[in-house]
């Protein structure tokens, strides 16, 4: 069985010993839930990650906000076409500190979603983003970027208001800020328009998020032209937590606890509110010209790796 099998499998098992007296049929049940639970999160594969940062349930941008920072405002509009709620930008305290907090987002319900596209941003999200990030560049305030996102919104309306140049202007501008960038991946990094917001001084991942390029499914139907092979395709990629890590493309891996971060997310915000206080810390205290000279190199060197 798959993970998803699994899942519906302990669930069902799980509904039925609440119905059950403590006695030996209890007990039997309660320890194949166990079992079952061990062999579904130990040792999982490059697409059981996939399905897990899917997993309609994990948290969304909004709780790690809520969670981290204290009195978020939130700003609207790119000043140019109109605002987009797929990007949520505002500023916050983090630790009695101002930061500014970009995040794409997406909804907890199947109406939350349609008004946020799914998390797919259009340009005038990313010029939002944008706006916020030399707004932050121009006061100082480090910032810290959410990525959630299964890609840029690929629709015609899009491209005609200039989505590819909207996403270059980001990886452009955000190479060279002269403020500290931190960027967290929460759960879906897809395609350039997770690069987008991924440009930073430090880069971490939760342990069952992916970032790659694009979706498996895509990359199954442009490399063999059959998108069945997405299973395979998400091994060959290497798009898990613990791949690019080894790989040093992300600089730290939030552990999460058994089954996903939507468990026990108290667990998860305790680890990143750790690093976010160490490495901010670090950052603030590096001279400018060191951190983009830092930053530069940190990108150059991802080109040479195999």
């Amino acid at each position: 069985m798959n993970i998803v099998e699994n899942e519906r499998k302990i669930k069902e098992l799980q509904a039925r010993v609440l119905t059950l007296e403590p006695g030996q049929e209890y007990d039997t049940l309660t320890k194949q839930i166990d079992e079952l639970i061990k062999e579904t999160y130990e040792n999982l594969s490059a697409w059981d990650r996939v399905t897990l940062a899917r997993d309609p349930s994990r948290p969304k941008a909004s709780d790690f906000i809520e969670g981290l920072f204290h009195d978020f405002y939130e700003f609207h509009g790119d000043r140019c076409f109109g605002d987009d709620h797929a990007m949520i930008g505002g500023i916050a305290y983090f630790h009695d500190k101002p930061v500014t907090v970009i995040a794409q987002a997406k909804g907890k319900s199947l109406q939350e979603n349609l008004e946020r596209n799914f998390g797919m941003c259009n340009p005038e999200g990313y010029r939002k983003a944008l706006r916020l990030a030399k707004q932050a560049e121009k006061f100082h305030r480090p910032i810290i970027t959410f990525v959630d996102t299964a890609g840029a919104y690929p629709g015609i309306e899009a491209e005609e208001r200039g989505q590819a140049q909207a996403i270059a202007e980001c990886l452009y501008t955000f190479s060279d800020l002269k403020t500290p960038v931190i960027c967290v991946v929460i759960s879906e990094g897809g395609s350039g328009g997770a690069l987008a917001l991924s440009v930073a001084d430090r880069i971490c991942m939760m342990e069952n998020a992916i970032y790659s390029v694009l979706s498996p499914e895509g990359f199954a139907s442009i490399l063999w032209k059959d998108e069945t092979r997405a299973q395979e395709a998400a091994e060959v990629m290497k798009l898990t937590s613990y791949d690019l890590y080894q790989k040093g493309i992300i600089d730290y891996l939030v552990k999460e606890p058994t089954g996903g971060m939507q468990n026990d997310l108290k667990l998860v915000l305790h680890d990143l509110d750790r690093y976010l206080t160490q490495e901010l810390e670090k950052l603030e205290n590096m001279k400018e010209k060191d951190m983009l000279e830092k930053r530069y190199q940190k990108f150059r060197e991802m080109g040479r790796m195999s």
